[in-house]
C-alpha cells in the first residue's frame, strides 16, 4: 500500500467509540467546561494520579486538553460512573493515531486506554480490574472491527499492572517513551467477560 493509499485507509477508520456499558456502569463523553472539568482537572491534582499522569496541570490547561481531545478523531475524553457517581476519567484513543503506533505492529482499529480513578479511597479494591475488564468489553462491543484493546501502563505502576492482567490483558513487552517505560497490555478479542 503507497502512502496515499494509506492516507485514505487511516481516514476511514473512525474516531474512538464511547464504550458500551452496563448495569451499575455508565460512560459519557466529557465535556471541557463546567463540572466535567473541575473534576477532571480536581482529579489530576490527586498525588495518586499525578505520580503516573504527571498532568497535574491548571484549569485553563485542561480545558484546552479536553477540548483539543473533542476536536479531533484520536482520543475520546470519557467519565465513566458507578451507580450514577463519577468514578474514573478516561481516554480511549485509536492507536494509529497515538504515539503507540510505531512501538508494536498495530492494526487500524486498535483502541487503547488510559484510566485514572479520581479517589483514592476508591482503589486497591478491585474496582480498576472490574472497571478495566467492563472497558474492555464495551469497546469490542462498540467497534466490531477491533479485535484487541491495549494499554500502556508505566511498568513501575504495579498495582496497575495487577489490574490489567486480572481484567484479560496480557503484557506483550516493554515499549520506552520519552517520558515512562511503559508495559504493553493487550486484550484481544475472544476473552470478553473471564472471571477475575
Amino acid at each position: 500500500m503507497n502512502a496515499l493509499d494509506q492516507q485514505a485507509h487511516d481516514e476511514t477508520v473512525p474516531g474512538p467509540p464511547l464504550p458500551l456499558l452496563g448495569g451499575r456502569w455508565t460512560a459519557r463523553v466529557a465535556r471541557a467546561e463546567g463540572a466535567d472539568l473541575d473534576l477532571v482537572h480536581g482529579w489530576m491534582q490527586s498525588p495518586h494520579i499525578d505520580a503516573f499522569w504527571h498532568q497535574a496541570w491548571p484549569r485553563e490547561r485542561w480545558y484546552e486538553e479536553i477540548a483539543g481531545h473533542l476536536a479531533g478523531d484520536a482520543i475520546l475524553p470519557v467519565i465513566v460512573d458507578l451507580d450514577g457517581r463519577p468514578l474514573a476519567y478516561i481516554e480511549v484513543y485509536r492507536v494509529m493515531r497515538d504515539r503507540l503506533a510505531g512501538h508494536y505492529p498495530h492494526l487500524p482499529h486498535d483502541l487503547g486506554l488510559h484510566i485514572a480513578i479520581g479517589d483514592a479511597e476508591k482503589t486497591g479494591r478491585g474496582l480498576g480490574r472490574t472497571l478495566l475488564r467492563v472497558l474492555a468489553d464495551g469497546l469490542l462491543a462498540a467497534d466490531p472491527a477491533c479485535v484487541r484493546v491495549v494499554a500502556e501502563p508505566d511498568i513501575t505502576n504495579e498495582p496497575s499492572l495487577r489490574a490489567f492482567e486480572a481484567a484479560g490483558f496480557r503484557p506483550a513487552g516493554k515499549v520506552e517513551f520519552p517520558d515512562k517505560t511503559a508495559a504493553l497490555m493487550v486484550r484481544p478479542r475472544g476473552e470478553e467477560a473471564m472471571p477475575g
